[in-house]
């Protein structure tokens, strides 16, 4: 059976310049061959860079790549995978006071809670509406998206590179 290849993004939202070349190194261990990010300068916070790389490689790159630049300093980041027809996709939101977050994708890139999740959710909140939104807000990683934000918005004004021409 081949294996199924997927393709996804590293967003470094933010990173001392210093650690910029160490997390070209660590992202291309991951995937197997050396790598150049464009770097541009984070507006939201002085002195720190930001990248986007587009990968693709085989499913499970996405976690591969996540756990490869995690665990630095003062690093924001993002990775997605998108889904595969054999796969789901995946996104990890780290940021330096929250740690790490992973939650599945649909094809849309909506983050997909599982019944267990559900179902553990339900159970700590004990009719609780404010406790069950709190446990959904965690497996929605709320609090990532939040703190990410305003990094995210500082890239709108980034080039645009597209990966698909229609016609």
């Amino acid at each position: 059976m081949a294996t199924a290849y997927a393709r996804g993004v590293v967003f470094i939202h933010s990173a001392p310049r210093a650690l910029c070349p160490h997390l070209e190194w660590a992202v291309g261990r991951a995937i197997g061959r050396a790598v150049n990010f464009d770097w541009t300068e984070q507006p939201v916070l002085d002195g720190a860079r930001r990248a986007e790389f587009y990968w693709d490689g085989p499913v499970g790159t996405g976690a591969a790549l996540a756990t490869s630049i995690r665990g630095w300093e003062h690093l924001r980041f993002e990775v997605t995978e998108d889904p595969t027809p054999r796969s789901d996709g995946g996104r990890w939101l780290h940021t330096p006071d929250l740690g790490i977050h992973y939650a599945q994708t649909d094809a849309a890139g909506n983050i997909v809670i599982g019944e267990d999740r559900i179902r553990y959710a339900m159970e700590i909140a004990a009719g609780s509406a404010v406790e069950l939104q709190r446990e959904l807000d965690i497996a929605l990683g709320s609090a990532w998206d939040e703190e990410l934000e305003p990094f995210r918005h500082a890239s709108d004004d980034a080039r645009v590179v597209w990966l698909h021409k229609v016609g």
